[in-house]
């Protein structure tokens, strides 16, 4: 399964050989048919760098440890597993969409498609954070790190990077290995203050390569993640748990102001995922039938010892799917279906017009 998925997914990278090129052609041709979305003058991205987590890690993550690579993981989009932590589309390849180009390269792959580097690179690895979480892959530092050396090898220029967006994506794995390693309530603001000061020099870092623009994620409500609701039977959020988000994101909107009265131009800008997950959860919908999206997941492991994906040890599914994903917000536990990330990324669209200004 895993060798066909590598397979497939190399299929699709030479396949798709000099698609981002025509991407951009047909985004110019919408610039001049659209002028009252995009004026000229103004900043128009041709590249996307990525740096992050499962939220926007589009196959980094090593085949043989990672759910990503599993079915039913892909299922609606490509339709077999490929890297992503959904059934098809994340946020990345949203925001892509949004810019009009090919959604960027997982950074592992890059050698297999050399020619598609120019719409920039995924670096993000599900399961990192700011710091290391304990899985040994590299968190958001080594990430920037991988980046500076393509720079130095020249691989992009100045002008590449002058022309090019970055997305940096934090969504709670370091506060998981904070509490699996014993972290105590107590301890907890301190320990986000941390983390959202090593964002700040994460960013600070990203922008500091030539990069012009740098989005950042609000950490979404995580205690309206399916792992959080089964207690409740899916039927309400945790709201102590969404009150340590609000924490975080009143810090990284501190942090983020102050990076912007240190650049030239507003370089820095907040994607508030956090009140996009709560708008749409809390929104009535047409896909769900007119009724509001269930907190419960579409992939749902059958025992608390297993996850979307598993297997027991005769090979059999350790999960259930549900039948139409796309009446769904969550896929598994922790993860937004594609439904979920489109609804997301059409909440957050109007901001998003702010990169260019």
């Amino acid at each position: 399964m895993e060798l066909l998925s590598y397979t497939f997914f190399l299929f699709f990278l030479i396949a798709g050989e000099g698609v981002c090129a025509n991407a951009q052609d047909r985004r110019m041709k919408t610039l001049t048919h659209h002028h009252h979305h995009h004026t000229y003058g103004r900043f128009r991205p041709t590249k996307l760098f990525v740096f992050g987590d499962s939220y926007a890690d589009t196959g980094n993550n090593p085949m043989s440890l990672a759910s990503s690579w599993k079915a039913p993981y892909g299922a609606t989009f490509p339709g077999k597993p490929a890297g992503r932590y959904s059934d098809g589309r994340v946020l990345t390849d949203y925001l892509a969409r949004f810019m009009g180009i090919k959604s960027p390269l997982p950074y592992k792959f890059r050698k297999y498609g050399p020619g598609k580097l120019r719409c920039g690179l995924n670096f993000a690895y599900g399961g990192t954070g700011v710091f290391d979480t304990g899985n040994l892959l590299p968190n958001m530092s080594t990430q920037i790190g991988l980046l500076q050396r393509l720079i130095k090898d020249k691989v992009y220029t100045k002008r590449d990077l002058k022309a090019s967006l970055a997305l940096f994506t934090v969504s709670g794995n370091d506060y998981d290995a904070y509490t699996s390693n014993g972290g105590t309530e107590e301890g907890l603001p301190a320990f986000i203050t941390s983390v959202v000061n090593q964002m700040a020099i994460d960013l600070k870092r990203v922008h500091d390569t030539g990069i012009r623009r740098v989005l950042v994620t609000t950490l979404q409500p995580v205690g309206c993640l399916p792992r959080q609701t089964v207690y409740s039977s899916y039927k309400q959020c945790n709201e102590t748990e969404n009150m340590a988000s609000e924490y975080h994101n009143q810090l990284l909107q501190e942090v983020v102001a102050t990076l912007n009265n240190n650049t030239k131009e507003s370089s820095f800008i907040i994607l508030d995922t956090f009140s996009a997950f709560k708008t749409v959860l809390d929104s009535k919908t047409v896909l769900t039938g007119n009724s509001k999206f269930s907190l419960k997941p579409c992939c749902e492991p059958a025992r608390i010892d297993a996850n979307c994906g598993s297997l027991d040890k005769n090979g059999k599914e350790l999960y259930t799917v549900c039948n139409e994903p796309e009446s769904m917000f969550f896929w598994d536990t922790v993860h937004p279906t594609q439904a979920g990330w489109r609804a997301v990324y059409l909440t957050l669209r109007s901001s998003l017009n702010s990169i260019n200004a």
